[in-house]
């Protein structure tokens, strides 16, 4: 546990201040309406995160930010919604974990192609897509082998607790640096210069056609119709605790189709009901016991 300084703050020489019971106060609503378990070791983090809230609402201390946040219920249209923007870690990249988009273009969107071609529906979550690198790379990966993929019934739904991250997704526009990370063919092809923008670019419409984002809060209700051929749930449930990551596996693993596939974050594991109910298919990577290879 961290030590307060002798003003009862738990971060030295700070503009505000912010106590024990003032970060739990925070720490309890956060996993109450996120599933975010907040250590007191993150002291540091969070009030530097929150301290802009504060100057930007006018308030003196951190008790006057946790009574405004308390009187608020819900997660919409409130200084909660920007508590949680603010404190939600969106460390993201194209195709970042290259071994899972070379498992689903490989293994997967062959299954998929042939899917389509009869008809189906197919689609594929990206959960917790952050600002849109990781949707973005699936529907790449799809172009890659099946490139009149907008011409068939395939989409991709790329949901996020963050609003601001969700229009980000939505807009499509990334620095140079950022989209160096995707295949020289596909970025010339699928990618170009953002008007009125130094440097940066575009996804082209065919490749955001593809991509559906949506906000949605992994915790709360899922508003979902059908089953997804690949769901990507990666690096966000190492932010939960094993309870709240063992519910969130048993609840995912009924959304896939049979041949489906679970990809999860490097320093995950699934763990509680669902482990019975999948088995490994590459590092990090899961099918239901009861599939087949798809083909």
């Amino acid at each position: 546990m961290k030590t307060p300084t002798n003003n009862g703050n738990l971060v030295s020489d700070a503009e505000f201040i912010m106590t024990s019971r003032d970060f739990a106060k925070i720490a309890s609503i956060m996993h109450r309406d996120t599933g975010i378990a907040l250590l007191e070791s993150k002291a540091n983090l969070v009030y530097s995160r929150l301290a802009k809230r504060l100057r930007l609402l006018g308030l003196k201390s951190f008790e006057e930010y946790c009574h405004l946040i308390e009187q608020q219920s819900g997660t919409n249209g409130n200084e909660r919604d920007a508590m949680i923007a603010a404190l939600t870690t969106n460390v993201t990249r194209f195709f970042r974990e290259p071994h899972h988009f070379e498992h689903l273009t490989k293994n997967i969107v062959p299954y998929m192609v042939t899917e389509a071609k009869l008809g189906k529906a197919v689609r594929i979550w990206s959960a917790a897509c952050s600002s849109g690198q990781e949707p973005y790379s699936i529907a790449l990966s799809i172009l890659s082998v099946f490139p009149e993929a907008n011409q068939y019934d395939l989409k991709i739904l790329a949901t996020d607790i963050d609003p601001n991250m969700i229009a980000h997704g939505i807009e499509a526009v990334y620095d140079s640096e950022t989209v160096q990370a995707i295949p020289t063919h596909l970025r010339q092809r699928y990618f170009s210069t953002a008007p009125k923008s130094s440097g940066s670019m575009v996804a082209s419409a065919e490749l955001r056609g593809l991509v559906t984002f949506r906000k949605l809060n992994l915790i709360g209700d899922w508003p979902i119709h059908g089953k997804f051929h690949a769901i990507f749930c990666r690096n966000v449930v190492i932010y939960f605790d094993q309870a709240t990551q063992n519910k969130l596996w048993a609840r995912m693993v009924p959304m896939l189709t049979p041949g489906g596939v679970l990809y999860i974050g490097h320093s995950e594991r699934v763990a509680g009901p669902a482990e019975a109910l999948l088995r490994s298919d590459g590092v990090t990577t899961y099918r239901p016991v009861s599939a087949k290879a798809a083909s």
